[in-house]
């Protein structure tokens, strides 16, 4: 006979509830992170996100909560005792010191000897595939050697917990590329928990095991990059996976939306409550008369703006509905649409997602 009884889950690497103030602004942020995720803390600029990462590190106060590290308790604990690993926006590399001797600082200051700090930092500068640059000071590295040099000497402290502050942001596109990559490589490695701060959604998808969206200094919506990017449930969110997004109320196959100007949208599945509707640009049809047929979703709007999107057109309407759509220079010819013109837009109800609000 075998013992059915589920496994005991292992505790978080992380536990934290912060409460922040600072002037009118408040940060209320539950976070826990596994051992070995890594969670993103994504959203708009002056969502909370750095704050709460400062806070997470000891260089914010907060004024109530929690943080425990592999159970033990930090929340009061200096800056230099909590077993955190940070990489700052900026990188923040002592100019006047070698690559090598910026990755061995942190050892040094936990009473490392010398000659081991160096050794450590050595084998971390070969581990970011710099081993040839421990001599180099920081004004003749590149973006993206200096993201490396600043990984590994978060690492070179054994964290725990590891905090990136939009470890990308300082790179240019080609570099950010490459560089998004390897750092993937190496979080992979990482045994501890990791805090990735960016506004970027790419950086979250890619990098994260987990999204937790921040707005307004509280958490809008969690989970995972695959569940965040497929059922967004806040406009910014919406606007940064590309989706048209509506709120309303579902009764079978019909939806009342919250805009009173809409009566409904039809979906392909029934539902009942309080729900979400999504649907991508390109599922959008545009027509500069009303289309034949019965097109289940269709609504009279104004082209407010049209941008080039690669191969792509998007135009922006507004009316009854606003929404964008995707389509083909050369459907945007054959529409003979510009900017203030009035235009039918329709949406097969196969292409509205229908979920849980």
């Amino acid at each position: 006979m075998t013992d059915s009884t589920p496994p005991t889950p292992s505790p978080p690497a992380l536990a934290a509830r912060l409460l922040v103030r600072r002037g009118a602004f408040r940060l209320g942020l539950d976070l826990t992170v596994a051992p070995g995720e890594v969670v993103a803390l994504l959203g708009p600029n002056g969502a909370g996100k750095s704050t709460a990462l400062r806070a997470l590190a000891g260089l914010t106060p907060i004024v109530d909560g929690h943080i425990h590290l592999d159970g033990t308790d930090v929340t009061t604990a200096p800056v230099e005792r909590r077993p955190i690993g940070m990489v700052f926006q900026d990188y923040l590399l002592f100019a006047h010191l070698s690559a090598l001797e910026n990755v061995a600082f942190g050892p040094r200051c936990q009473g490392v000897r010398r000659r081991e700090a160096r050794a450590r930092a050595a084998e971390l500068l070969e581990r970011v595939g710099l081993a040839n640059y421990a001599a180099a000071r920081p004004r003749s590295l590149s973006g993206g050697q200096a993201q490396r040099v600043a990984l590994a000497r978060a690492l070179a402290v054994a964290p725990r917990l590891l905090l990136l502050d939009e470890p990308l942001a300082a790179l240019d596109a080609h570099t950010r590329v490459t560089v998004r990559s390897e750092l993937r490589r190496h979080l992979a490695g990482f045994g501890g928990a990791t805090v990735l701060v960016t506004h970027d959604p790419l950086d979250a998808m890619v990098l994260a095991d987990r999204v937790t969206v921040v707005e307004d200094g509280s958490v809008v919506q969690d989970g995972p990059p695959a569940d965040i990017a497929r059922w967004p449930r806040t406009d910014y969110v919406a606007r940064l996976v590309g989706l048209n997004l509506y709120r309303g109320t579902a009764s079978g196959t019909h939806v009342a939306l919250a805009q009173a100007a809409v009566p409904r949208i039809v979906t392909a599945s029934a539902h009942s409550g309080e729900v979400f509707v999504a649907f991508p640009p390109s599922a959008v049809a545009l027509f500069r008369e009303p289309p034949e047929g019965t097109p289940r979703n269709m609504w009279p709007v104004t082209v407010e703006g049209i941008d080039r999107l690669g191969d792509q057109v998007r135009v922006h309407l507004r009316g009854e509905v606003a929404l964008s759509a995707d389509i083909t220079p050369a459907g945007l010819a054959e529409l003979g649409a510009d900017v203030g013109d009035r235009v039918w837009a329709a949406v097969k109800a196969a292409e509205v997602a229908c979920y849980p609000a």
